[in-house]
């Protein structure tokens, strides 16, 4: 189908593109940016003035729950949910059941979200089998498979010997490992951030140092070993200065934090509010104020949802004996904008970190607006308001911003030039 998209503020941060003009799509493809082709004549066109037309959102990591999970969400579910955000492109992780560990769980996730079509799906294959950190998972079975990184979340590798090996198998082939730095023994048993706020309420901490140890080590087997490797869901500040170190030595590694990191502190907990159980933990202001630097200066050039969406029950138990996680990829686009609006980021700049930034720092094929390329677009109004769970597309309802009406609203999400979802 041919399709136009008239007049509308288009910002691509990969090559700095920022101007109010048309879009033309073809065939699944960028056919033109400006004037139409010799030619072309749109079969449907969208009146875009007033809206911006950006590089469809690509999000490192969201749940999607399937297989094994489908009472907190499904692949259909949770992908409408993120086409809703502005998401074009996600990631999902290994934590499945069964575990992402073969090529057969592989190719279910990838033909289920195919059949869904809301947005395009890359999976994280296990780096190890059923994810026990002890025996290597078969990498490059999944690689052929579909898989385009390998992690173990927060599931550590008890033996530093045993995950050396495995870095130095996946550097043999380029393969990126994804690493959740924190340190087993120091998060055991822990529920808050180690500070004033869990003291007072008498939950058990996690101190600062369970990522900034865990992350010196990983570091550092990175460089002795010259793995692609891609940092996630940083919290602290120290950690992310760890990030900019390595980063001025010439190692050529990434970041993302969980959008809800930029947003709230540890102090949210104030009234033992289950939604606001995540892992690894909200950390201080000062923590909050470092993560916020590090994106602006590009040290962490992704922002992503850290999806994780729960049935009802699993957030209606005592704090300390809910699941962790908050529902947020369906606002990812207005939550993001709240940081515009702060005046901690320009549009263009928190574009790139949801888009150019972490399609880079995977080797995904998005987040680029160019002729020949793609036609994943999102369109939106910077000057509208979203209210968050005014309408509710994901299954998992643990998201503590609903009722808040949050900045800018998702017009449409195109697909491959076919939109996927409409306001």
């Amino acid at each position: 189908m041919k399709l136009s998209i008239l007049g509308a503020r288009v910002i691509d941060p990969s090559s700095g593109l920022d101007q109010i003009t048309d879009i033309h799509v073809e065939a699944c493809k960028i056919v033109a940016l400006g004037a139409a082709p010799a030619g072309f004549t749109a079969v449907e066109t969208i009146d875009a003035q007033g809206l911006v037309a950006a590089p469809g959102l690509v999000d490192l990591n969201v749940a999607l729950r399937e297989p094994g999970y489908s009472r907190k969400g499904t692949i259909a579910s949770e992908t409408r949910a993120a086409a809703a955000g502005g998401v074009t492109s996600l990631c999902c992780p290994p934590k499945t059941k069964p575990v992402l560990d073969t090529s057969a769980v592989a190719e279910l996730i990838l033909d289920r979200a195919r059949e869904a079509g809301n947005t395009k799906v890359f999976p994280i294959g296990a780096l190890s089998k059923g994810l026990d950190g002890e025996q290597l998972a078969e990498l490059v079975a999944l690689r052929d498979a579909g898989c385009v990184a390998f992690g173990n979340g927060l599931e550590s590798f008890r033996n530093t010997r045993t995950l050396c090996r495995a870095l130095d198998y996946a550097a043999t082939f380029d393969l990126t490992v994804i690493f959740n730095s924190q340190d087993h023994d120091l998060a055991d048993g822990g529920l808050a951030h180690e500070g004033a706020t869990a003291s007072f309420l008498g939950l058990p901490g996690i101190p600062e140092t369970a990522e900034t140890v865990a992350l010196a080590r990983d570091l550092l087997l990175v460089e002795q070993t010259g793995v692609r490797a891609h940092f996630s869901q940083l919290t602290s500040a120290r950690g992310v200065a760890l990030i900019a170190q390595a980063q001025a030595r010439g190692l050529k590694v990434t970041a993302d934090v969980a959008l809800y990191q930029l947003i709230l502190t540890d102090e949210a907990l104030i009234d033992f509010s289950s939604l606001y159980h995540v892992q690894p933990p909200l950390r201080t202001r000062a923590d909050r104020d470092g993560l916020r630097e590090a994106v602006k200066s590009g040290v962490v050039s992704a922002i992503s949802s850290h999806h994780q969406p729960h049935e009802r029950d699993a957030k209606l138990a005592p704090f300390g004996a809910t699941e962790p996680g908050i529902s947020s990829v369906e606002l990812l686009l207005p939550l993001a904008m709240t940081l515009v609006e702060d005046g901690l980021l320009d549009l263009p700049t928190l574009l790139a970190r949801l888009s150019a930034g972490p399609a880079e720092a995977l080797r995904l094929p998005a987040g680029k607006l160019a002729v020949g390329g793609a036609a994943d677009i999102v369109l939106f109004d910077p000057k509208a308001s979203t209210v968050a769970g005014e309408t509710w597309l994901s299954k998992g309802e643990n998201c503590p911003f609903l009722g808040h009406s949050l900045p800018g609203a998702v017009r449409y999400t195109l697909v491959d030039g076919r939109i996927s979802h409409q306001a």
